[in-house]
């Protein structure tokens, strides 16, 4: 008997293929789909837009099934080779440790416990949870998950925006990224997105009992995307500052009251310390008025058995400063006059993490004198610890060292100061990016001074530990006007999109840095270059139409500047975006031209030693767009040529990924025992590492093995 699928289960595979898992294999699927849908409606059919178009295209191909036995089997076995994972999350905690030194805020948090253990009747359990910065925002929220650990067996889950280096905060997209990581979903398996993140996020949360933590948000877009639909999850957002408007349970966290104050002093102090220090207290607390930071960091001053307070005479300067800026003045005084130096200068970047490396080219010290420096910084509470040797600043606190920064030490040594820190950035960039893609001419040659990297591997993990400052340095870097540099580090992000998925991470550098070329550089290789990595970065993420504006843009720039492999390369790049929204025609017309661009390239010229394989790449595209158009015999000439000559040079990665191609196009023709041949020499040629192309070829195996 003829097995159709069912019309919703074909709905929710084409919409989950829409919105796609990101990788090489999640590409593979949705141009299988695409050439499949073509196959069954008989037409040319364009990526749909939206869940509405994807509900559409699986009304037209249901309709089709019932007359056709192979194509119901193959969409039959289509759909179940969709990669499910479990949707399941972590149970337990995954919010930071809550403070040892938390008092009172008994209303605070009653007030967010009947928030977070009401019926829902029909209304989202949110909460906002706002407060000046230092005032403990963060510290009530991690209370509430340890006090209500068995109110969300299904998981507890905490994103913090603080680090984030763009100039706005992260994007509602990266915000989903974030949590999702959390969430314990591979990255491999997150959509590229926003609505595609979402829709897993939504599914993943369904009927789970669970807490979702969203420190330091920034604005309502960032967290509307995650308010739940299902009762018993409970999504708290913290805001340091003023509330924005969200459709929430609005919680302020007000000054500690002078008793309470005291006792935190207590906790973190002891007794006994607080008791010596009596004639002290009354000061220091008008000094801290109730801010959590600041009361801490006091105590901690007595602890360390500091009998000079540092701390403003009573009544003066304190009218009108924030307990947190008067903290951290009081604790320059504490360290050394090079180490608040140091930090000052650091401070003037907004960097989201400070190295030894980073801050010593600020300070222009030697970096084991910065190490030094930083570790006595942060016991005075100007800083704090990260993990791999690295810190950050407190927001406030860092705004504060700013601000001072030109009033202590000139705004010709500040200037200088930033100058030194876009140095290092740039020249170690330089080096990593050089390290991961040794051999591309997308990335510069490794300048003579720095630290030189051995391995692409060693390359590419020091451009993902720097690449929130990398990114911000794009930023800084402008608004000091040296463009040059701003230009140089947005390419040197490059193996950052390619070889580590950092997409959302380096898309506001790379907007920025390709607006900045064209008004300071038109028409130039850098110009396209950048739009290159403008394109690429958008295609990855679903965003169609900007994608292709840029990489014209690219195409445009680099004709005007004479570079045929950057002039080639760009429209090769728009013949993938083509191809991957089903435009079979137009990306097969691309790719035939970016093949014609590259034979004008004569011998000698920059890129002719490089002709070869760029030819085999771009008759590899072309035999994937005509598999989609359905014009399967030359598809199979093309990719066995492409096969032939991958093997012959040796290089079993691309050789694997052509005979994925011609096994598709075999399958498509009813070549069936010869694409399974071709499957198994993919296979042999993958390490165990290629989990994700291994098991696409499995379920590829699955659909060769139908009965016709």
């Amino acid at each position: 008997m003829l097995e159709i699928v069912a019309l919703s289960a074909l709905t929710a595979f084409l919409t989950a293929v829409g919105n796609g898992a990101a990788g090489e294999m999640g590409k593979q699927l949705l141009l299988s789909t695409g050439a499949l849908a073509r196959r069954t409606t008989g037409r040319e059919t364009p990526l749909p837009a939206g869940r509405e178009g994807w509900e559409a295209l699986a009304g037209h191909v249901h309709a089709r099934l019932g007359d056709d036995r192979r194509q119901a089997g193959e969409w039959s076995m289509l759909v179940r080779s969709l990669p499910v994972s479990a949707e399941g999350v972590p149970s337990g905690s995954g919010l930071p440790p809550a403070s040892r030194h938390f008092t009172d805020r008994k209303d605070v948090v009653r007030r967010l416990r009947r928030e977070a253990t009401r019926p829902a009747a029909g209304r989202p359990c949110v909460a906002l949870l706002y407060g000046p910065p230092g005032i403990g925002t963060t510290a009530v929220a991690l209370h509430l998950g340890a006090a209500c650990h068995e109110r969300f067996p299904d998981g507890q889950f905490y994103v913090d925006l603080r680090d984030d280096s763009g100039e706005l905060g992260p994007a509602p997209a990266a915000v989903l990224l974030r949590l999702l990581l959390r969430m314990g979903v591979e990255p491999d398996r997150i959509p590229p997105t926003e609505a595609g993140r979402e829709e897993l996020y939504r599914r993943l949360i369904l009927g789970r009992r669970a807490l979702v933590v969203i420190d330091h948000a920034s604005s309502v877009a960032q967290v509307r995307g995650l308010v739940p639909s299902t009762p018993d999850v409970f999504l708290l957002v913290v805001v340091s500052g003023a509330p924005f408007l969200l459709e929430a349970e609005p919680v302020e966290v007000p000054p500690l009251p002078r008793r309470d104050s005291l006792e935190m002093m207590r906790k973190v102090a002891g007794r006994d310390t607080i008791t010596r220090a009596k004639t002290q207290i009354p000061h220091v607390l008008a000094h801290c008025a109730g801010n959590a930071f600041a009361l801490k960091a006091s105590a901690m001053r007595l602890l360390a058995g500091d009998e000079e307070p540092h701390l403003p005479a009573p009544g003066a300067e304190l009218s009108g400063q924030h307990p947190v800026r008067a903290t951290a003045r009081t604790a320059c005084g504490r360290v050394r006059p090079e180490t608040a130096r140091l930090c000052r200068l650091t401070a003037l970047g907004s960097w989201p993490s400070v190295s030894a490396h980073l801050a010593a080219a600020a300070a222009d010290v030697p970096e084991a004198e910065a190490a030094r420096m930083l570790a006595e910084a942060a016991d005075a509470q100007l800083l704090e610890p990260l993990p791999d040797d690295r810190y950050r600043f407190r927001p406030e606190v860092r705004r504060y060292l700013a601000d001072t920064a030109g009033p202590e030490h000139g705004i010709p040594e500040c200037s200088a100061a930033v100058d030194r820190t876009l140095d290092g950035l740039l020249n170690r960039a330089l080096h990593a990016a050089h390290a991961a893609l040794p051999q591309s001419w997308r990335t510069e040659p490794a300048p003579a001074p720095g630290e030189a990297y051995r391995e692409e591997a060693e390359g590419v993990a020091v451009l993902a530990a720097e690449a929130g400052n990398l990114v911000r340095a794009v930023f800084v870097a402008l608004e000091y006007q040296h463009i040059d540099t701003a230009l140089r580090l947005g390419r040197a992000l490059w193996p950052l999109q390619l070889k580590a998925g950092h997409w959302d991470e380096v898309l506001p550098a790379l907007r920025v840095a390709a607006r900045c070329a064209d008004e300071h550089q038109p028409n130039s290789r850098i110009a396209g270059a950048l739009h290159f990595q403008l394109g690429h970065c958008l295609g990855e993420l679903g965003r169609w139409e900007e994608a292709e504006r840029a990489a014209g843009a690219a195409a445009a720039a680099e004709r005007e500047a004479g570079h045929l492999r950057g002039e080639a390369s760009s429209v090769e790049l728009r013949g993938l975006l083509s191809l991957h929204r089903w435009l079979y025609e137009t990306a097969y017309e691309r790719f035939v031209e970016a093949e014609g661009i590259y034979r004008r390239i004569a011998p000698g010229q920059e890129g002719a030693e490089d002709l070869p394989r760029a030819h085999a790449l771009s008759r590899r595209h072309q035999g994937r767009a005509l598999r989609g158009m359905g014009r399967l015999d030359e598809s199979r000439r093309l990719l066995e040529g492409v096969t032939d000559f991958f093997a012959e040079r040796g290089e079993a990665y691309n050789q694997a990924r052509a005979l994925t191609d011609l096994a598709e196009t075999l399958h498509d023709a009813g070549a069936n025992t010869e694409a399974l041949t071709r499957i198994a020499e993919a296979e042999r040629l993958l390490t165990p590492a290629a989990t994700p192309h291994l098991g696409y070829l499995a379920a590829l195996r699955l659909r060769c093995e139908i009965p016709g």
